[in-house]
């Protein structure tokens, strides 16, 4: 575990980037939002991350109170890490960042690597109300807990159950919402993005 480096300030500002400004934090963070994840799956999307520096980032973030470490019953029997309360407020931290992040965002760099879920915060913040909403891309299947108050906000792969609201979204009209281009609203109808369902959220989007 690395000694906390301080700015030495008296600023809250400056006392949260002493807990969360050190590289790939908050990105660690993006991903446990999806709920528990083994260290390997961290490992795994988030690409350029060596395994000492994920390793020192999980310890420092246990030791500040951002993230804590359990062990699940078998046949799991593996260790997992999860966002304690204090890192789940980070939550709309981040969608903030993600927003202001908008126009950095530009043409994707052939070095620039994707995971679908990835879009799981701009694409949240186009969405009101409560439910559960499938998304699917061609670069692969996520899903989102809208409104949730505890527990995961996005999850890999299709729904666990049947979602309110289904929607399946080219990559280009997922960037350009990401980007701020383009509502999720407008897309629904331009034909950009298609859905399905009879929840609030379908209704909603489909303007039923």
């Amino acid at each position: 575990m690395s000694p906390r480096r301080s700015y030495d300030q008296y600023c809250s500002a400056a006392r949260a980037l002493d807990v969360v400004g050190d590289r790939w934090t908050l990105l660690i963070v993006r991903e446990l939002l999806a709920g528990p994840r083994r260290y390997t799956d961290l490992h795994a999307d988030l690409p350029g991350v060596s395994t000492d520096v994920l390793a020192s980032r999980l310890k420092d973030m246990e030791r500040d109170g951002l993230v804590s470490r359990r062990r699940l019953p078998p046949p799991g029997a593996a260790s997992v890490y999860e966002l304690t309360g204090r890192g789940r407020e980070l939550l709309p931290v981040l969608q903030a960042l993600s927003g202001w992040g908008r126009a950095e965002l530009g043409e994707r760099r052939p070095t620039d690597a994707l995971r679908a879920h990835w879009f799981a915060l701009p694409l949240l913040h186009s969405l009101d109300g409560a439910g559960l909403v499938e998304v699917r891309l061609e670069e692969g299947d996520f899903h989102l807990y809208v409104g949730a108050e505890d527990g995961p906000v996005y999850g890999d792969g299709p729904a666990p159950g049947e979602p309110d609201a289904r929607l399946v979204v080219d990559a280009d009209a997922c960037v350009a919402v990401a980007q701020g281009e383009l509502s999720l609203l407008d897309a629904v109808r331009d034909g950009r993005v298609t859905v399905t369902g009879e929840g609030a959220l379908a209704k909603a989007l489909r303007e039923d």
